[in-house]
This record gives C-alpha cells, sequence and structure tokens, in this order.
C-alpha cells in the first residue's frame, strides 16, 4: 500500500478565486460538506460536523499548519474517523496539502494526503481507500463550486 494520495484537477478560476473556496472556512464548509466552528488560522484547530446525510455525528478536527496565499494550504487531521466510539486523538494524524498554481485558463489544484504508514495496521487500509474515494469526491465538489460562485 501507497504511504500518500495525490490528486490533482485543472479549474477555470484564478488562483485567488480557488485560494478563497479552500481557506474561506464558510465557502470550504458548502463544498466539503462541513459546518466548520471558525476559520482556519495557523497555529490553531478548526472542527465542525460533518453535513453528509448519515454522518452528522461525525467531528473532524483541522490543525492548521501553513497558510501562503494562492500557494499552498495545509493541515494535519486523522483521515476516516468511521467510529464514533474510538478516540482517534492517540494516533499520528495525516498531512493535508493543498497547492496551487496558476496555469493557462485557471489553477492547477494539487492536493497530497501523506502519513498512512503512521495509520494503526488494522485501520490503515480501509482509511487510505476511503480518503482516495473521497479526495476525488472532493475535487469534483470544488470544481463545481467554483464553477458555481465565480
Amino acid at each position: 500500500m501507497n504511504d500518500r494520495i495525490e490528486k490533482r484537477i485543472e479549474l477555470k478560476a484564478s488562483p485567488a478565486r480557488v485560494w478563497q473556496a479552500l481557506t474561506d472556512h464558510k465557502e470550504f464548509g458548502e463544498w466539503f460538506h462541513i459546518n466548520l466552528e471558525g476559520p482556519f488560522v495557523p497555529g490553531q484547530v478548526t472542527r465542525g460536523n460533518i453535513t453528509y446525510p448519515g454522518y452528522e455525528w461525525l467531528v473532524v478536527e483541522f490543525d492548521v499548519l501553513k497558510m501562503e496565499p494562492k500557494r499552498l494550504f495545509s493541515y494535519h487531521w486523522h483521515p476516516y474517523p468511521a467510529d464514533p466510539a474510538v478516540d482517534y486523538s492517540q494516533e499520528t494524524p495525516t498531512l493535508v496539502e493543498f497547492r496551487l498554481e496558476e496555469i493557462s485558463g485557471g489553477t492547477l489544484l494539487r492536493v497530497t494526503e501523506s502519513g498512512f504508514d503512521k495509520i494503526p495496521a488494522h485501520r490503515r487500509e480501509e482509511a487510505f481507500r476511503m480518503n482516495d474515494g473521497g479526495w476525488s469526491e472532493q475535487l469534483q465538489n470544488i470544481e463545481a463550486h467554483v464553477a458555481q460562485k465565480p
């Protein structure tokens, strides 16, 4: 199994527009389907409940690392915390990085999630599989979001 997920998409939106969709917590919440309690701030944790039907019980925490405008947004989180009875806080989180690059006609957005080798072996494969599919869906979500709200 690979240690990292890497996805990319070309968006027909400026880096400034994509940056806003990624880092404004209300916009992020719209396309990511999460109700965040507050803004993203480097060095702070932002949390919120998933809004996908059937997953509303799920609270996700984003430990924000870097926000380099129109270039890099990164955070740590616990991938696929699927069991509400489990405390995932003792696990080593994965690192999520969004990298933006201006291209002709828009922005190349790359998302990388790494550190799956540190996830406990009994849930590593499922967490990787679920997040791999999840990132494919989330890139479609942000693409639709920036197209609908230019």
